[in-house]
């Protein structure tokens, strides 16, 4: 009788596995999730920081690569090498390079020293830099002096000798490049609004993007005009911005 129980116990579990086509509403639908036998397996992608990584993948190993390609650019920081349809109709992905670039946080406030290194480490040289960096670095402790701010331009102590001090107005909006992309093409600079505040007597720095995300739109049509100039031998490369 037991042997009978578990023989009759494992049927049961047998027919438990056994999908079943079920009709609503005139769909029909599979009980058990069905996958192809034999079904080719899915490469595992190459990951890299760099568009000059992704550039030298599709021209040394041209032999991995599938009749038709496609470059995605999916933002300023990310791109993926993926294949055309596949016969299941998936796309492969074979490459994806995620630029690795210095972080900024924007619109959140920061110490002194803190936002004086970011300004030296995460933009350019070039544009307000220089200015935007002097004010915070010569600004006077918050205690000493009452600030002015009509929403559009602030006023601030900063230091002008060793005991000397004189007003100064913080430049409003401020033009910036910083690192926001893959570093084989140029940086898009973009206006930031400047704004300084006070917490517990200590002053506090912020950088707001005031350009409406028009940078993305120019980093991404550069990435783009790189990756057509390095695989201009290579039409069977389609790529999408």
């Amino acid at each position: 009788m037991l042997k009978e129980a578990i023989k009759y116990i494992a049927s049961l579990a047998v027919e438990a596995e056994k999908p079943e086509l079920v009709t609503i509403e005139g769909k029909t639908y599979c009980t058990k999730e069905l996958d192809r036998y034999g079904k080719r397996d899915m490469a595992a992608p190459i990951n890299g920081t760099t568009l000059t990584s992704l550039v030298d993948y599709i021209k040394e190993c041209s032999d991995e690569l599938h009749e038709k390609m496609i470059i995605h650019i999916q933002t300023p920081t990310t791109v993926v090498l993926c294949s055309g349809l596949l016969e299941e109709r998936q796309r492969e992905n074979l490459f994806i390079a995620n630029a690795d670039i210095p972080y900024f946080s924007y619109g959140c406030e920061h110490e002194q020293e803190e936002f004086i290194i970011a300004m030296q480490s995460c933009f350019l040289k070039n544009g307000d830099n220089e200015l935007v960096t002097k004010v915070a670095s010569n600004i006077v402790n918050t205690q000493q002096h009452q600030y002015s701010d009509d929403g559009v331009t602030q006023q601030a102590v900063i230091k002008t000798g060793i005991t000397s001090k004189d007003n100064a107005i913080v430049p409003n909006p401020v033009t910036l490049t910083p690192y926001r992309t893959f570093f084989e093409i140029t940086q898009p600079e973009s206006l930031f609004v400047f704004r300084i505040g006070e917490r517990n007597g200590y002053p506090f720095f912020k950088l707001v993007e005031a350009d409406g995300g028009a940078w993305r739109k120019l980093a991404t049509e550069r990435i783009r005009a790189y990756l057509k100039e390095q695989l201009k031998d290579k039409p069977e490369i389609t790529v999408l911005a």
